[in-house]
Protein backbone atom coordinates (compact mmCIF):
# COMPACT_ATOMS: atom_id res chain seq x y z
CA UNK A 1 0.00 0.00 0.00
CA UNK A 2 1.40 2.91 -0.93
CA UNK A 3 2.27 5.22 2.02
CA UNK A 4 2.71 2.29 4.28
CA UNK A 5 5.45 -0.24 3.14
CA UNK A 6 8.37 -2.26 3.30
CA UNK A 7 10.26 -3.16 0.45
CA UNK A 8 13.33 -4.93 -0.05
CA UNK A 9 16.82 -3.28 -1.37
CA UNK A 10 17.38 -4.59 -4.78
CA UNK A 11 21.08 -3.36 -4.88
CA UNK A 12 23.56 -2.55 -1.97
CA UNK A 13 26.89 -0.97 -2.73
CA UNK A 14 30.08 -3.11 -2.28
CA UNK A 15 32.01 -2.90 1.20
CA UNK A 16 35.19 -2.73 -0.46
CA UNK A 17 34.12 0.33 -2.29
CA UNK A 18 32.37 1.99 0.83
CA UNK A 19 35.72 1.63 2.82
CA UNK A 20 37.76 3.28 -0.17
CA UNK A 21 35.64 6.58 -0.38
CA UNK A 22 35.84 7.19 3.77
CA UNK A 23 38.56 8.90 4.11
CA UNK A 24 38.00 11.03 1.03
CA UNK A 25 37.16 14.20 1.46
CA UNK A 26 32.42 14.87 0.00
CA UNK A 27 34.16 18.30 -1.49
CA UNK A 28 36.72 16.22 -3.97
CA UNK A 29 34.11 13.61 -4.85
CA UNK A 30 31.53 16.15 -5.49
CA UNK A 31 33.80 17.93 -8.06
CA UNK A 32 34.41 14.70 -9.45
CA UNK A 33 30.72 14.82 -10.00
CA UNK A 34 30.81 17.72 -11.51
CA UNK A 35 29.49 20.19 -8.70
CA UNK A 36 25.85 19.28 -9.81
CA UNK A 37 24.70 16.50 -6.98
CA UNK A 38 24.62 17.29 -2.96
CA UNK A 39 22.09 17.07 -0.15
CA UNK A 40 22.11 20.70 0.22
CA UNK A 41 23.47 23.30 2.55
CA UNK A 42 20.42 22.60 4.94
CA UNK A 43 21.69 19.24 6.06
CA UNK A 44 24.58 19.80 8.36
CA UNK A 45 26.83 17.21 9.90
CA UNK A 46 25.35 17.46 14.13
CA UNK A 47 27.76 14.91 15.13
CA UNK A 48 31.50 16.22 15.74
CA UNK A 49 32.14 15.70 12.16
CA UNK A 50 33.64 12.28 11.55
CA UNK A 51 33.80 11.20 8.08
CA UNK A 52 30.67 8.94 7.77
CA UNK A 53 30.48 6.31 4.91
CA UNK A 54 27.72 3.52 3.87
CA UNK A 55 24.70 1.88 2.16
CA UNK A 56 21.54 4.15 2.11
CA UNK A 57 18.52 2.58 4.19
CA UNK A 58 15.67 5.03 3.13
CA UNK A 59 12.85 6.10 4.60
CA UNK A 60 10.16 8.14 4.37
CA UNK A 61 8.42 9.69 6.65
CA UNK A 62 5.01 12.21 7.05
CA UNK A 63 6.40 14.88 8.71
CA UNK A 64 6.99 14.91 12.85
CA UNK A 65 6.57 11.38 12.74
CA UNK A 66 9.31 8.63 13.11
CA UNK A 67 7.14 5.32 13.56
CA UNK A 68 8.99 3.61 10.52
CA UNK A 69 12.45 5.44 11.66
CA UNK A 70 12.11 3.22 14.65
CA UNK A 71 11.32 0.14 12.21
CA UNK A 72 14.04 0.83 9.77
CA UNK A 73 16.29 1.12 12.69
CA UNK A 74 15.32 -2.96 13.73
CA UNK A 75 15.61 -3.93 9.66
CA UNK A 76 19.17 -2.35 9.26
CA UNK A 77 22.33 -4.09 9.70
CA UNK A 78 26.08 -3.05 10.02
CA UNK A 79 27.44 -0.28 7.26
CA UNK A 80 24.09 1.00 7.29
CA UNK A 81 23.28 4.79 6.58
CA UNK A 82 19.66 5.48 7.32
CA UNK A 83 18.37 8.51 4.92
CA UNK A 84 14.86 10.05 6.13
CA UNK A 85 13.03 12.13 4.01
CA UNK A 86 10.82 13.99 6.68
CA UNK A 87 9.60 16.95 3.99
CA UNK A 88 12.73 18.97 5.64
CA UNK A 89 10.20 20.11 8.24
CA UNK A 90 11.67 21.24 11.54
CA UNK A 91 8.61 21.44 13.88
CA UNK A 92 9.63 18.05 15.60
CA UNK A 93 12.05 15.79 15.62
CA UNK A 94 12.47 12.86 14.32
CA UNK A 95 15.31 11.48 16.23
CA UNK A 96 17.86 11.57 19.50
CA UNK A 97 19.79 10.38 22.03
CA UNK A 98 17.43 6.92 22.42
CA UNK A 99 17.65 6.18 18.44
CA UNK A 100 20.54 7.11 17.71
CA UNK A 101 22.26 5.20 20.12
CA UNK A 102 20.33 2.21 19.37
CA UNK A 103 20.97 2.50 15.72
CA UNK A 104 25.04 2.71 16.64
CA UNK A 105 24.37 -0.46 18.79
CA UNK A 106 23.19 -2.51 16.03
CA UNK A 107 26.70 -1.36 13.43
CA UNK A 108 24.40 1.32 11.53
CA UNK A 109 27.00 3.74 10.76
CA UNK A 110 25.19 7.14 10.36
CA UNK A 111 21.93 8.86 9.91
CA UNK A 112 20.63 11.81 7.40
CA UNK A 113 17.67 13.37 8.58
CA UNK A 114 15.85 15.70 6.33
CA UNK A 115 14.15 17.22 9.35
CA UNK A 116 15.45 18.00 13.04
CA UNK A 117 16.77 16.36 15.66
CA UNK A 118 17.29 16.80 19.34
CA UNK A 119 19.55 15.86 22.03
CA UNK A 120 22.25 18.01 20.11
CA UNK A 121 24.98 18.35 23.06
CA UNK A 122 25.03 14.56 22.90
CA UNK A 123 25.25 14.43 19.35
CA UNK A 124 28.08 16.88 18.68
CA UNK A 125 30.36 14.94 20.81
CA UNK A 126 29.76 11.65 19.18
CA UNK A 127 31.87 9.92 16.17
CA UNK A 128 28.12 8.80 14.85
CA UNK A 129 27.28 10.48 11.86
CA UNK A 130 24.55 12.55 12.18
CA UNK A 131 23.62 15.13 9.12
CA UNK A 132 19.92 17.24 9.77
CA UNK A 133 18.49 20.58 9.15
CA UNK A 134 17.63 22.08 12.51
CA UNK A 135 17.13 21.45 16.32
CA UNK A 136 14.11 21.53 18.22
CA UNK A 137 13.25 19.91 21.67
CA UNK A 138 9.61 19.37 20.48
CA UNK A 139 9.29 15.12 20.53
CA UNK A 140 7.77 13.36 17.20
CA UNK A 141 4.62 11.37 17.05
CA UNK A 142 4.66 7.90 16.33
CA UNK A 143 1.48 6.85 14.11
CA UNK A 144 2.75 6.83 10.95
CA UNK A 145 2.75 6.54 7.83
CA UNK A 146 6.10 6.04 6.40
CA UNK A 147 8.24 3.94 3.54
CA UNK A 148 11.16 1.74 4.02
CA UNK A 149 14.10 1.35 0.62
CA UNK A 150 12.05 3.56 -1.54
CA UNK A 151 13.76 6.38 -3.57
CA UNK A 152 14.10 9.70 -2.26
CA UNK A 153 14.84 13.74 -3.41
CA UNK A 154 16.67 15.41 -0.49
CA UNK A 155 17.33 18.99 -1.97
CA UNK A 156 17.51 17.84 -5.39
CA UNK A 157 20.00 14.67 -4.74
CA UNK A 158 17.78 11.35 -5.22
CA UNK A 159 19.37 8.40 -3.40
CA UNK A 160 18.28 4.64 -4.50
CA UNK A 161 18.21 2.25 -2.09
CA UNK A 162 21.70 0.84 -1.44
CA UNK A 163 23.42 3.89 -3.25
CA UNK A 164 26.93 5.09 -1.31
CA UNK A 165 26.13 7.80 1.16
CA UNK A 166 29.26 9.93 2.19
CA UNK A 167 29.16 12.43 4.98
CA UNK A 168 31.80 14.73 6.90
CA UNK A 169 32.39 18.61 7.69
CA UNK A 170 30.92 20.16 4.26
CA UNK A 171 27.92 17.75 4.25
CA UNK A 172 26.27 14.85 2.59
CA UNK A 173 26.43 13.27 -0.83
CA UNK A 174 25.03 10.38 -2.33
CA UNK A 175 27.07 8.63 -5.14
CA UNK A 176 25.01 5.98 -7.47
CA UNK A 177 26.09 2.39 -7.36
CA UNK A 178 26.82 2.16 -10.91
CA UNK A 179 29.15 5.14 -10.90
CA UNK A 180 31.01 4.42 -7.78
CA UNK A 181 33.89 2.75 -9.02
CA UNK A 182 34.79 5.03 -12.23
CA UNK A 183 34.17 8.15 -9.29
CA UNK A 184 36.57 6.59 -6.98
CA UNK A 185 39.51 6.46 -9.29
CA UNK A 186 38.62 10.09 -10.55
CA UNK A 187 38.53 11.25 -6.89
CA UNK A 188 41.69 9.73 -5.64
CA UNK A 189 43.88 11.69 -8.91
CA UNK A 190 41.95 14.87 -7.49
CA UNK A 191 43.17 14.27 -4.19
CA UNK A 192 46.72 13.55 -5.03
CA UNK A 193 47.00 16.70 -7.42
CA UNK A 194 45.19 19.16 -4.76
CA UNK A 195 48.20 17.59 -2.31
CA UNK A 196 50.68 18.80 -4.96
CA UNK A 197 49.22 22.08 -4.84
CA UNK A 198 49.43 22.51 -1.52
CA UNK A 199 52.76 21.33 -1.09
CA UNK A 200 53.87 24.02 -3.87
CA UNK A 201 52.17 26.87 -1.81
CA UNK A 202 53.38 25.92 1.28
CA UNK A 203 57.23 26.28 -0.63
CA UNK A 204 56.22 29.32 -2.91
CA UNK A 205 56.41 27.49 -5.97
CA UNK A 206 52.85 27.40 -6.88
CA UNK A 207 51.88 28.51 -10.31
CA UNK A 208 48.56 30.56 -10.98
CA UNK A 209 49.24 31.86 -14.80
CA UNK A 210 46.23 29.92 -15.01
CA UNK A 211 44.46 33.07 -13.27
CA UNK A 212 45.05 35.55 -15.82
CA UNK A 213 44.30 33.32 -18.90
CA UNK A 214 41.45 32.26 -17.48
CA UNK A 215 39.86 36.03 -16.90
CA UNK A 216 41.56 37.42 -20.60
CA UNK A 217 39.20 34.18 -22.26
CA UNK A 218 36.60 35.56 -20.30
CA UNK A 219 36.97 39.42 -21.03
CA UNK A 220 37.84 38.56 -24.50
Amino acid sequence: MIGFQILQRQRVIDPSVVKAFKDLPVACVSDCMQRMFAGGPDLRPMHNGHPMAGAAFTVKVRPGDNLMIHKAIQLAGPGDVLVVDGGGDLTNALIGEIMTSAAHAKGIVGMVIYGSVRDAGYLKTQDFGVFACGVTHRGPYKDGPGEINVPLALGGMVIHPGDLILGDEDGVLCVPIDHASALLKDTQLRVEQETVILEQIRSGTYQNAWIDKAVKDKMG
